[in-house]
């Protein structure tokens, strides 16, 4: 059975409450008549009287003081369901990244981000854990990987490409020509990409002859390099701003695409998605060159 319109409800609640209609009506913001329209309506639905006159009163009947208190109570709750809804879309958003691309990519764009979409309340959390959106008090999570995952929605900031970088230093002091030439310096190693990836793809079939450092950590990697220890194979996206400043270079033009990348990761069902989707938008943008490059 069908509930009465929400108007005739709070009519009753308001008219319970006050005594009155009129009072009633004011704080609807409706006529007097309005609110009498809409409780007849409501007594002749349930066939019972609601209220009774004494005086300039309207008096609620048994009848309709326990409709009244019930409506009270659901209204309540509903108050209740509206702020905890607001208090949510009004939080921190949170972003979860993987700490070398927080602290190669994300950081040094932090304070524009903040600026430009007008997010007033930012939270970084740097972890190479992958966030659990549900569980994690993450909103949005910059993952690294393939894709897709399971109940999020995600969107590609970068195609990855990987080529050899070094510091200036250690180019003038190892003059590297060809790719070969690779394979008498220290090469500095990714544990999750060999160096056979590119060195074969530009046509080189033999192993290095130099053992070099390993790293777990790709930031960790590119700052050894900057110190002029050794060539370290590297990402796109996460040595652009170490090229742009000169602290490493590309001693070859050769590099690969490989299937991995960043992506933008959210809930469609966050109660903050008019937010997360804004600041998509931006990091949309501002990666669109590496996704055509």
């Amino acid at each position: 059975m069908r509930l009465p319109p929400f108007l005739t409800l709070t009519a009753l609640e308001a008219a319970a409450r006050h005594r009155s209609y009129s009072r009633a009506a004011r704080e609807l913001f409706v006529t007097h008549g309005a609110v009498s329209q809409q409780i007849r309506k409501l007594e002749d639905e349930l066939g019972a009287p609601l209220f009774v006159r004494q005086g300039n009163s309207m008096i609620p009947t048994a009848t309709g003081q326990r409709l009244a208190d019930q409506v009270t109570a659901a209204l309540a709750t509903l108050h209740a369901a509206v702020d905890e809804a607001r208090l949510a879309a009004r939080g921190p958003l949170v972003i979860s990244s993987g700490a070398a691309f927080a602290s190669r990519w994300l950081v040094p764009r932090l304070a524009r981000l903040a600026a430009e979409t007008g997010e007033p309340d930012l939270i970084v959390r740097a972890d190479d854990r992958i966030a659990d959106l549900t569980t994690d008090g993450v909103d949005i999570a910059l993952r690294f990987g393939r894709g897709p995952w399971p109940g999020v929605e995600a969107s590609a900031l970068m195609i990855d490409r990987i080529f050899p970088v070094c510091s200036p230093d250690f180019l003038a002091r190892h003059p590297l020509r060809t790719p070969r030439d690779l394979l008498d310096v220290p090469l500095l190693r990714y544990i999750g990409r060999p160096w056979s990836v590119w060195l074969t793809a530009m046509g080189v079939d033999e192993a290095p002859r130099q053992q070099g450092l390993g790293f777990e950590d790709t930031a960790l990697m590119l700052d050894t390099a900057a110190h002029g220890v050794g060539v370290a194979l590297a990402r796109s996206g996460l040595a652009e701003r170490d090229l742009r400043e000169g602290r490493l270079v590309r001693p070859f033009s050769g590099e690969i695409a490989v299937d991995t990348g960043n992506h933008f990761v959210w809930r469609a069902d966050s109660p903050k998605l008019a937010r997360i989707l804004k600041l998509r938008d931006w990091f949309l943008a501002e990666t669109a060159e590496l996704r055509s490059s």
